[in-house]
């Protein structure tokens, strides 16, 4: 089989994804020992920079995130003044937030959420999933054992092995450090490692939201980000948006392939809330224009000192 084109996925698409593989993986591997009544093999964990082979997995699978439509997204054009304006004040909060102090690098960084995405396999309608909540810890280093805790996913406290070294877009507490801080470097930054989408802004912009949900943003790195987002084609502010947790905020947005990406702050704290997705207009995979296709609300998000731990 050939290899699925990593850019064929859809904005915002690669925690569903993710979701969805290990689900696979996981009832495959339990009926595999369920027939052989041998121990399960360890499970993989596909990172979001590692999506090409995962999508190709998933095909293998037969499991389908909701496609796109059409080649090429039309022509974008620089974001409006209000919008830039609003990337400004979120980023100038974002960097007078105190950065975690003595993080070291056998901790964890602890997220709470409430996540629901369209899904669909092959044969049958895309769905909307239920929102649920989803716990995950995400090691400091990038170099110890992680931990994902969604039922309605079938995973309890699952341990995902780190196997290889860290990519450079992982969302590692250290490597995040790393990143530039300054907008015009992290902009380019965004355009080197960012893919996974129809074009190179779309892609851009699914990386800021991706850095953005479960990961823990250092401030001066943060503001960056936000600033270096203001200057992507295409992103326009919604005036008013809702998460996973029913928490209205502004959201900073980009179409493509007929949805609309979000990307959720509280309006006075400027905060992230969560994420939301929209369908701009009818979808083949079922979605009318108009529907929720997606949403997360993160509800809490800190350091703690081992996997497992809640604060």
């Amino acid at each position: 089989m050939s290899e699925f084109p990593e850019r064929d996925l859809p904005p915002g698409r690669h925690h569903l994804l993710r979701e969805h593989l290990l689900t696979e993986i996981r009832q495959n591997e339990t009926k595999t020992a369920k027939d052989s009544k041998t121990p399960r093999a360890d499970k993989r964990w596909f990172r979001p920079t590692l999506i090409a082979g995962a999508v190709a997995a998933s095909i293998a699978a037969g499991v389908l995130v909701a496609s796109p439509f059409g080649d090429q997204a039309a022509q974008a054009g620089p974001p409006s003044k209000e919008t830039v304006r609003m990337l400004e004040e979120i980023a100038a909060t974002a960097e007078k937030q105190p950065a975690p102090k003595d993080v070291r690098d056998d901790q964890y960084v602890y997220i709470k959420s409430k996540v629901g995405y369209m899904a669909q396999e092959e044969g049958k309608p895309a769905e909307l999933d239920p929102v649920h909540p989803r716990e995950f810890w995400l090691s400091v280093d990038g170099k110890h054992d992680e931990l994902l805790h969604e039922p309605a996913h079938g995973f309890d406290n699952e341990v995902l092995k780190v196997e290889g070294p860290p990519v450079p877009s992982d969302t590692n507490y250290r490597n995040l450090e790393k990143l530039p801080t300054d907008p015009v470097n992290m902009l380019d930054w965004l355009h080197k490692e960012s893919d996974g989408s129809s074009s190179e802004d779309q892609a851009t912009f699914v990386l800021v939201g991706d850095l953005l949900y479960e990961s823990l943003m250092p401030p001066k790195q943060a503001a960056a980000l936000y600033l270096a987002a203001s200057k992507i084609p295409g992103v326009e502010l919604i005036e008013d948006s809702v998460d996973a947790e029913g928490r209205h905020g502004v959201a900073i947005a980009r179409e493509d392939q007929g949805e609309r990406q979000e990307l959720i702050f509280d309006k006075k704290t400027k905060e992230f809330l969560g994420e939301r997705q929209v369908a701009v207009e009818d979808l083949p995979s079922g979605p009318k224009k108009g529907d929720v296709t997606g949403r997360s609300a993160v509800l809490e998000r800190t350091v703690v000192d081992k996997a497992g731990q809640r604060p």
